[in-house]
């Protein structure tokens, strides 16, 4: 909303030598958003005056028309000789009016004025246009041409009102009551502690039976409908200076008289006007859904297919309007049109007005979806104030008459469904409450009717609340505009006492222990947000049944392609690791850790916690039951080089060895034993993939997988070629790694060093083959290595051979050959029973 300070002192006599800024300040104390103050002609400087155009040669030779004007300035330019100009423009004509900017001036931009010779000529300033002087597009596109009535040498500065200050404010869903001049007036008054002229308090008439027939059949979706008659414009009438001005500031085009009058009085009382040309209405008004697939034409050309919950503006011959939206180019306002052989003057001469409440709910469904946002839309689905359509449907008639030579008919036509004023009970002292600060009920009861509450009774008050404030439906709302009208800074800050002695959660230290691991070990963290599209996880070619895919929805998501809470890091890691490579970062390695969110056999529906206490323990409960479970998880995606070459060496590309080398370091820092062995899933190449397995209660447990990238899944993604991932449970890995890890024991006692080479069938994979030596070897073996696997005809035909480095080390005593060598043996008799392993060169 764009708030011209010299409009908004209509309403409100500000203290003298008031600025935008302040005004801004006490707005921003109240709880609006005030983003800039526009300094409007900063850095104008005249003489720019009106002046009449006496003569126009027009200049030939040139690449563009060209023209030589003599303008009357009158005694503007000291001589009060003709002011000789050249100009390119053609929207203007011998004995119009025009405004000159004299050599010596400053226009908007530093842009000095000075007498110049061009195209042969000598120009002595410059006939202007609305984009030269900072006035925005007033859609003719060329030179001001003023009224016949403005004299020769008026100060066109203040003519045009060039200078002042707006205010650009960014009004919130639930101040919708702010998108008018009314409001923000009103806003302002009580900031000031100054009184308000309302506008919206004009002597309206009574409805009588002889107004323009309507119809609402739906009175669910528009609950107030009036309607009223001019007849008799003047179809050449122009908008005055003034109004069009105001309409520029407001950041609006001013279009014709009548349009512009009913944009003028939505932005001075937040009612959404539209007028219709009655030449053009066949029958009485209707008020209806659509039909399923109806079509409609709207203002701005385009045909649209309509849906059964669209509300539509009807006659005779079907919709002339989408309620609340926009009006339909059947009924528009016709343009001024002269008979160029009789010189009469046709366009529209009769208007019916509409001021009109809708359901915004309605509204904003059709706006969204037929994507029609308009200036009546926004401020519908925000909240417009019903009582407030007979007064702006007055205040239009007037304007009409007054601008445009009209008369108002005397018929009225109001179709309302009756509607009780809104109260909301609440304890006097409820915002102390809330607050945590005395306000005392005498200032409750003045801040609240300061807002246009109406209050009764003493420690248990009934507030009646405004019709222009559908956001006020219970006490905490009352509350709250108690505590901002007083101002947030006057609240207390008290720090909540936190029991000592407690520190981090073990939760949250290994959360650390893995961000600084990963850092360590080259990972950049990047953080995604939570939001995915369910094509991700064909992308990704998951099961049909994987429980990846059973996703919870979000009912208001930022964005229709990504409407679900993920349940794995992958898809925000890749896109992550795909942008950085299209801009030309190629040796990726990054990191995220972070919550997954797991869909419930059943939705929960969430309590409504209070804010005057402390939720009880049951209340917090409940509401954690309702929440879908969130596991943490931890991922990392690698791709390019993962060792630069160098004098120090040739380097090596990321693979799938690094990506499991993370999930291990991550097992180390949570204490856990973790199991690597060969496996198959969704997005990982079926040959480089592998499970990561640890034992929760006994029983061996996939947390997650690492490895090499599927290629075709490289391929949809627009990934780099052998992108390697990990993702893991960190949850689960910290339960399996207990509460708190342990530094190893360093023995002074040396080293036993035992090699053994085994053959086995090349389908056991070596995970298997460790486990049982591990298991076998027993409690002297401090480490076990796979250090070689090789194939080939020395092992036959289908066998492999895993050779692996066994470290023997006793904390006691130095061991001796005989028992290093026993329990080599033993690992291997195991690893021989439980894989059919045999000792090469055995």
């Amino acid at each position: 909303m764009r708030v011209p300070l010299s409009w908004l002192r209509e309403y409100v006599d500000l203290p003298a030598g008031t600025t935008g800024r302040d005004v801004a300040a006490k707005l921003i104390d109240a709880g609006l958003e005030v983003e800039t103050v526009e300094q409007l002609g900063a850095g104008l400087k005249g003489p720019l005056v009106v002046g009449k155009v006496l003569t126009i040669e027009e200049l030939e030779g040139f690449k563009k028309p060209i023209r030589f004007c003599t303008v009357d300035v009158g005694r503007a330019n000291g001589t009060g000789e003709p002011q000789e100009i050249v100009c390119g423009a053609r929207n203007f004509a011998v004995g119009d009016k025009v405004v000159v900017v004299l050599p010596g001036a400053v226009l908007p931009g530093d842009f000095a004025i000075a007498s110049r010779k061009t195209y042969g000529k000598t120009s002595h300033g410059m006939i202007c246009s609305g984009d030269e002087l900072g006035m925005g597009d007033d859609g003719t596109h060329g030179i001001i041409v003023l009224p016949p009535e403005h004299e020769v040498g008026t100060d066109a500065i203040e003519l045009l009102q060039l200078v002042d200050e707006v205010l650009h404010i960014d009004v919130t869903p639930d101040r919708g009551y702010c998108m008018s001049m009314r409001g923000i007036a009103r806003e302002a008054a009580t900031a000031f502690g100054l009184p308000l002229r309302d506008p919206a308090l004009l002597d309206v008439p009574a409805p009588n039976s002889y107004g323009y027939l309507v119809k609402v059949d739906d009175p669910a979706g528009c609950d107030r409908f009036t309607a009223r008659t001019v007849t008799g414009l003047d179809p050449e009438a122009r908008s005055p200076i003034w109004l069009s001005r105001r309409l520029q500031k407001a950041g609006m085009r001013p279009i014709s008289l009548a349009v512009d009058i009913t944009n003028y009085v939505m932005l001075e009382l937040g009612q959404p006007l539209h007028a219709y040309d009655r030449s053009r209405l066949d029958g009485p008004i209707g008020v209806r859904r659509a039909e399923q697939g109806e079509k409609f034409t709207t203002l701005d050309g385009v045909k649209r297919t309509l849906d059964a919950e669209d509300l539509v503006i009807t006659d005779s011959t079907g919709p002339i309007g989408l309620a609340g939206v926009m009006g339909g180019a059947n009924t528009e306002i016709a343009d001024s049109v002269t008979d160029p052989e009789t010189g009469a003057v046709t366009g529209t001469t009769d208007v019916v007005i509409e001021a009109a409440h809708f359901d915004p709910v309605s509204i904003s469904r059709t706006a969204r979806r037929l994507k029609l946002s308009s200036e009546a839309s926004k401020r519908f689905e925000r909240g417009v104030d019903p009582q407030a359509a007979a007064a702006a449907a007055q205040r239009t008639v007037d304007l009409l008459v007054l601008l445009a030579g009209g008369t108002a008919e005397a018929g009225v036509t109001e179709e309302a469904a009756p509607v009780a004023p809104r109260t909301v009970a609440m304890r006097a002292d409820h915002p102390d409450r809330v607050a945590g600060m005395d306000y005392g009920r005498e200032t409750v009861v003045r801040r609240l009717q300061e807002i246009g509450c109406d209050v009764y009774g003493q420690d248990e008050l009934v507030v009646t609340v405004p019709s222009w404030r559908p956001d006020l439906a219970e006490p905490n709302d009352l509350a709250e505009e108690i505590i901002r009208l007083e101002g947030y800074g006057n609240l207390p800050s008290t720090l909540p006492q936190v029991p000592s002695g407690r520190g981090l959660t073990p939760r949250q230290v290994l959360h650390r222990r893995v961000g600084r691991a990963l850092a360590g070990a080259g990972y950049v963290e990047a953080l995604s947000y939570p939001f995915i599209g369910e094509q991700v996880f064909d992308q990704l070619q998951l099961p049909a049944h994987d429980a990846a895919r059973q996703v919870v929805k979000l009912v208001n998501p930022l964005s229709d392609e990504e409407p679900a809470l993920r349940t794995t890091l992958l898809p925000g890691l890749l896109g992550a690791l795909r942008r950085n490579d299209s801009r030309g970062s190629h040796d990726l390695a990054l990191f995220e850790t972070g919550s997954v969110f797991r869909a419930g056999p059943e939705a929960g529906v969430a309590v409504r916690l209070p804010v005057d206490r402390r939720p009880t323990d049951e209340e917090i409960a409940t509401l954690d039951a309702a929440l879908p479970a969130q596991p943490r998880y931890a991922a990392v995606v690698l791709a390019g080089a993962r060792e630069q070459a160098g004098w120090w060496g040739k380097g090596r590309p990321a693979d799938w060895a690094d990506a499991i080398q993370a999930a291990r370091s991550l097992a180390v820092e949570a204490g856990a034993d973790l199991v690597v062995r060969q496996g198959q899933y969704g997005p990982w190449h079926p040959g480089r993939c592998a499970e990561l397995v640890v034992t929760l209660g006994g029983v061996e447990t996939v947390i997650g997988h690492a490895g090499e990238l599927h290629p075709r899944v490289v391929k949809t993604l627009g990934l780099p070629a052998r992108t390697s991932a990990m993702e893991l449970d960190l949850d689960r890995l910290q339960a399996a790694g207990g509460e708190a890890v342990t530094a190893p024991r360093i023995s002074g006692f040396p080293v036993a060093t035992q090699d053994v080479a085994l053959i086995v069938d090349a389908s056991v994979p070596a995970a298997a083959v460790e486990a049982a030596l591990r298991k076998g070897a027993g409690e002297l073996l401090e480490s076990l290595r796979l250090f070689d696997v090789f194939t080939g005809e020395q092992v036959g035909e289908g066998k492999k051979s895993l050779a692996y480095a066994l470290r023997f080390r006793a904390a006691d005593r130095t061991l001796t050959a005989e028992e290093s060598t026993a329990a080599r043996d033993a690992a291997v008799a195991l690893a021989a029973e439980r894989t059919g392993a045999v000792l090469r060169g055995a």
